[in-house]
């Protein structure tokens, strides 16, 4: 505040001019003691969004190991990061199969007489698996890839491409097959054939690869030209390797580390590689086991009249009938037996009779002579198409004719062969002509003490051994090797008895067929049920009540 000392009164001009600095004094002194507030309000600011980082009074309290009490995500303290728990995806072209108990084997008279199927109850976990079977379109894709990427090496292309010449027969002109059927544009999404189950498995490889480098391209932990630099001619040096990058990232050229990242080192500073417990990288592609392609085909989840549909609901175990093919809901026939505009038609790509592959003119029955689009004919309850008829398919296992007696009741599987990633003289892992990490044996030494098993070699377990009296020699007594690989489904050149999932042939597997394909499956990991639901039976506090118990 201002006063006037003097009594003598100033003229006008004099008082307008003391009014005047007394209001720009006063301004002034307003503007600074607003900037003051401000600077504190700043400051204030800063150390609660400081505080709430670091998980203070105005913050989100960090998570603790309930172990030994260290926080996560804590410098002071490691950085040990835990991701948020979560389920993984399907990866592309892949549906989710709820898993369960079913009776695997014959489900109709045995007509060949080869007591290769006796029934068996095994629990399958629940998987992901392809909805379709894989295309021409899908496998040319491959080949693209390997002939940019090893244009200097012919060797791995040549032993890649399918074998076209699998449609020839000495008395059938199918020669337009042998040059159209995988490379012309109308056939692009039919299933592709002439792939041995070698064959097969390698793709399964290639296509994990692939959908890992995209993912990692994607999040910006490689380069975002890593692909084109890969299929110009890189080699096995320049390419993406989901083993190699997890076992020795160094091998792998072109890492990028991303500006931001929830993935940190025990220093605070982002992550250059991805690790298996973050969570981002696919389960990896594969072919199915004999037991997962089975239950998926039947798609017995239609079987159950009162399934559990979500989270707080209760569901049955119930199976309302014993189904021969994979349609629950016609579970007799390979023709739609409901009323309505499907009523009579086929169901499935397959051979009525002799010399019947498709019917009268004017009326055809299935509508092909050779395989179908891969989304032709009716899905079944798991939306999977052509489980049955089309092309049979291969899958994982080494053939036996008594594994169904003598095999695990839960995730059955014969085809283990146990290895380990080789190390050189220095200790360092080493890559093949492909850009896989190359792979040993694990030596019967190193499993000798071992409880769950004692032998590297699954594939022919219990043969020739006191306790089963079977002895597999190839070309002597039989024609089962441990190369003999199964397929099941039936094809477009075959009877119906073919098509029903329990029966099983097998093929060496470096050969090929016009009537093999294939597709893939997947791990899943978390609840059986898949995601929104709860793993195991979680309970409350129970409730009561009094009016039904009578208080």
């Amino acid at each position: 505040m201002y006063y006037i000392r003097s009594c003598k009164l100033p003229n006008f001009s004099e008082a307008r001019f003391a009014v005047k600095n007394i209001r720009n004094e006063s301004t002034n002194a307003m503007q600074q003691l607003i900037s003051s507030k401000s600077l504190i309000i700043t400051v204030a600011v800063a150390l609660s969004l400081s505080a709430c980082k670091d998980g203070g009074m105005f913050g989100k309290k960090k998570e603790q190991s309930s172990v030994t009490g260290w926080n996560y995500d804590d410098k002071q303290m490691g950085n040990f990061h835990v991701n948020k728990l979560k389920y993984p995806k399907a990866g592309p072209g892949l549906v989710f199969v709820q898993g369960g108990t079913f009776l695997m084997g014959a489900k109709d008279e045995d007509v060949m007489g080869d007591w290769n199927n006796v029934p068996k109850r095994v629990t399958v976990n629940s998987f992901f698996i392809d909805q379709t079977e894989v295309a021409n379109v899908h496998y040319r894709e491959y080949i693209y890839w390997l002939v940019n990427t090893f244009s200097n090496d012919t060797t791995i292309v040549g032993n890649a491409l399918p074998d076209t010449l699998c449609w020839r027969q000495e008395l059938a002109y199918n020669e337009p097959y042998v040059e159209y059927y995988f490379r012309y544009p109308a056939y692009n999404f039919y299933p592709v054939v002439g792939v041995s189950w070698l064959q097969a498995r390698d793709f399964c490889i290639w296509r994990t690869d692939r959908v890992n480098e995209l993912n990692l391209m994607q999040k910006g932990y490689l380069k975002k030209n890593f692909a084109t630099s890969e299929m110009k001619g890189g080699g096995a040096d320049k390419t993406f390797n989901t083993d190699s990058y997890l076992l020795n990232p160094d091998l792998i050229a072109n890492k990028n580390t991303p500006k931001q990242s929830d993935l940190q080192d025990v220093s605070g500073k982002p992550r250059k590689v991805v690790t298996i417990e973050d969570g981002i990288l696919n389960l990896g592609y594969r072919l199915p086991t004999e037991a997962e392609w089975e239950y998926a085909a039947y798609g017995l989840i239609a079987q159950n009249p009162s399934p559990r549909k979500k989270e707080g609901k209760t569901g049955e175990e119930l199976e309302s009938q014993q189904q021969i093919y994979s349609w629950s809901k016609n579970p007799n026939g390979l023709r739609d037996n409901r009323r309505g505009d499907w009523q009579g038609e086929f169901l499935a790509n397959f051979k009525r009779g002799s010399g019947d592959m498709m019917g009268v003119a004017g009326g055809l029955n299935d509508r092909s002579a050779i395989p179908g689009n891969i989304k032709s004919f009716y899905p079944n309850a798991f939306n999977l198409y052509n489980m049955c008829g089309n092309v049979n398919e291969w899958v994982g296992d080494v053939y036996r004719a008594v594994t169904p007696s003598d095999a695990q009741d839960f995730n059955y599987f014969r085809g283990n062969r146990f290895q380990k990633f080789y190390k050189n003289g220095s200790g360092d892992y080493e890559r093949d002509s492909t850009g896989r990490l190359k792979k040993v044996d694990v030596t019967d030494d190193e499993t000798k003490n071992r409880r769950n098993y004692q032998r590297n070699n699954g594939l022919n377990y219990m043969d020739g051994d006191s306790l089963t009296g079977t002895y597999y020699e190839y070309g002597v007594t039989t024609l089962v090797s441990d190369r003999s690989r199964v397929y099941k489904g039936g094809s477009w050149d075959d009877r119906p008895y073919w098509l029903s999932p329990g029966t099983r042939r097998f093929l060496e597997e470096e050969q090929s067929s016009s009537t093999i394909g294939f597709r893939c499956a997947q791990e899943y990991t978390g609840a059986p049920e898949g995601a929104g639901f709860r793993d195991g039976n979680i309970f409350g506090a129970r409730r009561q009540n009094s009016k039904k118990n009578g208080y």
